[in-house]
């Protein structure tokens, strides 16, 4: 059995908003893993979604460029380790200028773009900042109307395409994912397997049990409606006006969306979080032999 650590129980605390003690015993039982600590704590408390992870966000910007006719556009995400070396000038410059190649060359291939000038002066910017710095990723949107947003932390960068609308409406829906973030654009792009695994918690939530097969299936599809519905673009309520969906607002413009791309720093990378009262005691344990 893996050992819990103290930073791991803190992490799913902060997570999930449940008790040290709980929290500690679920992760024995999910053998360290936090993911499915979570999935089990759903599964027996009707817990809701917990947040993400405080580990995973990782330091750097991303960026987004968008042709004035909306024809295409372009999101990067740049890496730094420290969100010191991401606010200083010389790296916000070395940002720009990938930008600029990935726009210009409609390029979001990583490997292809950084070869060259591009990669020495990323090594450079790595000896002058004293941090590793890297190109992450790069996605290009191109065809119909593209709109984009960034936030202004930097942090969050969305690109929408819209079968016919204009650039201000793309506009106008990019802001509305960056803030609520759904998954896909409309229910039926759920993946069937995150479907079956959100039917597996409800069904093991404790106001399920002893219930007949039938009021379980009846209750099962209102709950499995209400999570498409909160987790699909055009169902969600509009940031700008919550009397109004994001589908309608399109419909009602003679427009359809067709994708987006919604970027956020350090999502899905892992950060190993030093547990420094850990190390100090085992220094000092080991100081004693």
């Amino acid at each position: 059995m893996a050992a819990v650590s103290a930073s791991m129980v803190k992490e799913l605390r902060e997570r999930t908003s449940l008790g040290m003690m709980e929290c500690k015993k679920a992760l024995k039982e999910a053998d360290g893993d936090i993911e499915l600590a979570i999935e089990n704590l759903r599964k027996a408390s009707g817990l809701k979604a917990a947040k993400k992870a405080d580990r995973t966000a990782a330091d750097g910007v991303v960026a987004v460029k968008v042709a004035e006719d909306g024809s295409y556009g372009i999101a990067v995400e740049v890496n730094s380790e420290t969100d010191f070396a991401a606010r200083e000038p010389n790296f916000a410059g070395f940002v720009q200028t990938v930008v600029d190649a990935a726009f210009a060359a409609k390029q979001a291939d990583v490997a292809v773009l950084m070869a060259g000038e591009l990669e020495n002066a990323r090594e450079a910017l790595v000896q002058k900042i004293g941090e590793n710095i890297g190109v992450r990723r790069i996605t290009l949107v191109e065809g119909g109307v593209v709109g984009s947003y960034l936030h202004s932390n930097n942090r969050i960068a969305v690109l929408t395409q819209l079968e016919g609308g204009s650039v201000e409406l793309a506009r106008d829906v990019a802001m509305h994912i960056a803030a609520v973030n759904p998954q896909v654009v409309s229910p039926d792009d759920m993946p069937a397997e995150q479907v079956e695994k959100e039917k597996e918690i409800i069904k093991a939530q404790p106001d399920m049990e002893g219930k007949p097969e039938a009021i379980v299936e009846k209750m099962m599809v209102g709950r499995i409606k209400k999570f498409l519905s909160e987790n699909s673009l055009l169902e969600q309520a509009f940031v700008k006006n919550p009397d109004q969906s994001v589908g309608q607002l399109v419909k009602d413009a003679g427009a359809t969306v067709t994708n987006f791309v919604r970027y956020e720093v350090g999502e899905a990378i892992e950060v190993e979080e030093a547990d420094f009262a850990a190390e100090v005691a085992a220094q000092v344990e080991a100081s004693k032999s």
